[in-house]
Order: C-alpha cells, then sequence, then structure tokens
C-alpha cells in the first residue's frame, strides 16, 4: 500500500514490461531554440527506443506519451499546449515501444512550473484628443515555489501586455502589439468600446484590465416659467450605451442605465456667453436624475453629462437640446403697516418688497365695483426692490388694492412682470 501511495504522489507510470535495459541519463528540458512554443526535452542513451511522458508534482499528470524510435536524435520538442497551466511538472523518459512497453526504469528532469502571467488589475482611461491613454496596474505576483527552474525565463519583464478592442459589430481582437509597460496610448478611439488586456508569458494568457468605453444619451424637463429666487427642479434621464463581447462572436452594443452618472446643468449668463455650470447632481437607479436649482434671471439651460473616467470606465459626453425658462418677477412681502383694519383718518402706508431687488415704478391701483374694474391711484418708485406710500384712510369701508409690478431687463433678457395678492383694507 505504501509503494502505491508513494506512486500517485510522485506521477510514477505503471510499467507494462521487465525493467531490464539500462535508464536514460541526463534528461534536461530548455526552451525550443526555433522560437516555437516547446519544451525541448533531450537525454543520453544507447540509441534504444524511447517513450516520453510528463509527470505532475503535487498537480495532476496530463495524458500525453510521444515514441522516438531508436537511431532518432535524443530529443524531442513538446508543445507548451501540452502542458495544463499554473502546474509543477517535469519530463519522464523511458527506454521502450508502443507495442513493446516501458523496459527500463523511468530518468526524470528537474521540476518546473507552468505559472502563468499575473491578470492585470484595475484598468483606467484619460482622453487624450481623439484617443486615449490607458494605464493599468499589476498585483505582486505568487510566490514561485520553482525558483531557478530549467524553464524560468531570465529578466525583470517576462509578461507582456496585447492591447485587445471590442466595437460594435466587430469581433474583440488585438489593435497593436504586446508591450511591457503598465501604459499605452491608443489613437482614434472613441466610445463605444470594450477595451481589455490579453497578459501573455511562455505559458498561457490571461485576460484583465478592462474598461468600457460607454456613450450616453439624456433627455431634460426645464420648467419655462418660474418665479425668480424660487427652487425649481429639473428632471430627466440619462441612457448609456456599453459594448458586451463574448468569445468567437460579434461585440454587441446593450442599453444601459446606471446610477451614479455625473450631470451638470449648463446655462449662458448672458446672451452669446459661454455655457458655464449652474448645478449639479447625478443618476439614481434606472438612470433617472433630478436636481434642484434656485430660478435666477430669464435663461437658457441644456443639461450634459460630462466625459468621465473612473476605474473600468470611461464615459462620453452627451447633452440635452437647450431649453429656455422665462423668469417672473416674484413677490417677497406686501400689505399694511400695523395690519388691515384702520380708523377712519388713519394715516395708512401700504408696502410691497419684490425680488430681484430692482428699480423701476410700481402702480398702485384699487378695485372699483361699480365698474368691476382695477383703476390705477398712484405710480410709486420701486427702489431695491421695496416700494411704499402714505395716504390717509378718508373713507370707512372695505377696500382692495394691489401693486402692478412691470417687468425688467436683466442681464440682457426680459423678465416677466407681476401683481401682488390682492391687499383689503377695512376702515370703520
Amino acid at each position: 500500500m505504501l509503494a502505491v501511495g508513494l506512486a500517485v504522489l510522485f506521477g510514477t507510470t505503471a510499467l507494462t514490461a521487465c525493467q531490464t535495459d539500462p535508464m536514460p541519463a541526463d534528461v534536461t528540458v530548455a526552451w525550443a531554440g526555433d522560437g516555437q512554443p516547446a519544451v525541448q526535452v533531450s537525454w543520453k542513451d544507447d540509441n534504444a527506443p524511447n517513450r516520453i511522458t510528463i509527470e505532475g508534482v503535487l498537480s495532476s499528470s496530463p495524458s500525453y506519451v510521444k515514441y522516438v524510435g531508436a537511431g532518432e536524435p535524443n530529443t524531442w520538442e513538446i508543445p507548451t499546449s501540452a502542458f495544463p497551466p499554473d502546474g509543477n511538472y517535469r519530463v519522464a523518459v523511458a527506454k521502450g515501444t508502443s507495442q513493446g512497453g516501458v523496459t527500463s526504469k523511468l530518468a526524470r528532469s528537474e521540476v518546473f512550473d507552468t505559472d502563468g502571467p499575473v491578470r492585470p488589475g484595475a484598468a483606467s482611461a484619460t482622453p487624450m484628443g481623439r484617443g486615449v491613454l490607458m494605464t493599468w496596474s499589476v498585483p505582486v505576483a505568487p510566490q514561485d515555489f520553482t525558483p531557478n527552474d530549467p524553464m524560468d525565463v531570465k529578466g525583470p519583464k517576462t509578461q507582456r501586455y496585447v492591447p485587445m478592442v471590442g466595437r460594435p459589430g466587430g469581433m474583440m481582437g488585438p489593435i497593436g502589439p504586446g508591450t511591457t509597460s503598465t501604459r499605452q496610448l491608443i489613437k482614434s478611439l472613441q466610445p463605444p468600446y470594450l477595451f481589455q488586456l490579453q497578459a501573455q508569458n511562455e505559458w498561457s494568457a490571461r485576460i484583465g484590465g478592462e474598461v468600457l468605453g460607454l456613450t450616453s444619451s439624456i433627455n431634460a424637463a426645464v420648467p419655462a416659467l418660474a418665479q425668480f429666487s424660487v427652487p425649481v427642479h429639473i428632471r430627466g434621464r440619462v441612457v448609456m450605451q456599453e459594448v458586451v463581447c463574448e468569445a468567437e462572436t460579434p461585440c454587441v452594443q446593450r442599453r444601459a442605465t446606471p446610477a451614479g452618472v455625473p450631470v451638470v446643468v449648463l446655462t449662458q449668463v448672458t446672451p452669446g456667453a459661454r455655457w458655464t455650470p449652474a448645478a449639479r447632481g447625478s443618476t439614481t437607479a434606472g438612470g433617472h436624475y433630478d436636481i434642484p436649482m434656485v430660478n435666477g434671471p430669464s435663461r437658457p439651460y441644456k443639461i450634459s453629462v460630462p466625459a468621465y473616467s473612473r476605474v473600468g470606465v470611461l464615459t462620453g459626453t452627451s447633452s440635452s437640446r437647450p431649453a429656455y425658462t422665462k423668469s417672473v418677477v416674484r413677490v417677497a412681502t406686501a400689505g399694511f403697516v400695523g395690519g388691515p383694519a384702520k380708523r377712519r383718518g388713519d394715516n395708512t402706508l401700504v408696502y410691497t418688497t419684490v425680488k430681484p431687488a430692482m428699480n423701476t415704478t410700481a402702480i398702485l391701483q384699487s378695485w372699483n365695483r361699480q365698474t368691476k374694474k382695477w383703476v390705477n391711484l398712484k405710480a410709486v418708485p420701486l427702489r431695491n426692490g421695496q416700494a411704499s406710500l402714505l395716504f390717509k384712510a378718508s373713507q370707512a369701508g372695505a377696500f382692495a388694492y394691489r401693486f402692478v409690478i412691470p417687468g425688467a431687463m436683466m442681464f440682457g433678457r426680459p423678465m416677466g412682470g407681476t401683481t401682488t395678492p390682492l391687499l383689503p383694507l377695512n376702515v370703520r
């Protein structure tokens, strides 16, 4: 039982014939010199036929067998594809044929590993003109349990990164040669796309360092009319288009509505001025956004998704169509000092305060019960947003007044005028 256990542990092969012949000697492994991805195994013997196998050391042994005839060179190239990745192996050579079986003990090479490349980690994209600068990180390589084995490739940079891009309708494929750097400028690359890195070493390849280049579209609902200095809400939705690539199939474009996409409200302070930020927000689940903003003078607004980058994502910019919000003068306060109840002969002060604090002329009106119309009483100066008029309550009765506030120009655009609420006055 002990012998069987050791045979399983060290990957030995059961022999099918008497082991009467001397075993081969000096089994060595090295990289093939013709540039092909192959392990060249060499040995010494007396020109006998040989059997070559691969043994796993604390790894499963692959089912690779090669027979070399008598008189052939004592060397053979085993393709790297015959070695499972990320394991420890050695090559075993014995004398034997496919018909007569193994006739000697196994001679073995040194143990070597088939560790693949370290998968690239987080990747980011920075727009550079019409291109993009891709940068990525590479984690620390895991511990090498067979240091300085005969298959180790010498040098500080044995891993290469091949940039690959997939676009809608096309296949994922390389767009340039491999590099040992962790950054690369890719010219003429605009969303939508899927960027990946194929890390390669002498044994295998791994995919990592993914960046989604997204396109965006945005719609917006902007109030057409709003009072000056009153909070308003700008609402809408952002829809992204991302690229999905599956193995051996063309890449496709897919709609996405993620949360956390930044959204900027832009405006022109004066006609013809450049668009500048007025408010900011971000999307919630489903791509929706609701941005509160204090309304100012009459202005156009457009809502934009700025170009932004975070780990694994680069979003292209988009904007809604401009929409105009006309502002209306807001009545902050209006009434009578001391309240609306007066005695005949009292001095009565009627007043109003408006926003913005503008300078113009307001009209004080009273309601004529007989004609059922408002009648102009007095033009009252409005200074710094404040107007007031002192008069004597000469008649007893119930009266109604109001101020008419004209429109104004502010920053080169008209604002709508307004009237105060009805101001009742009771004189007894």
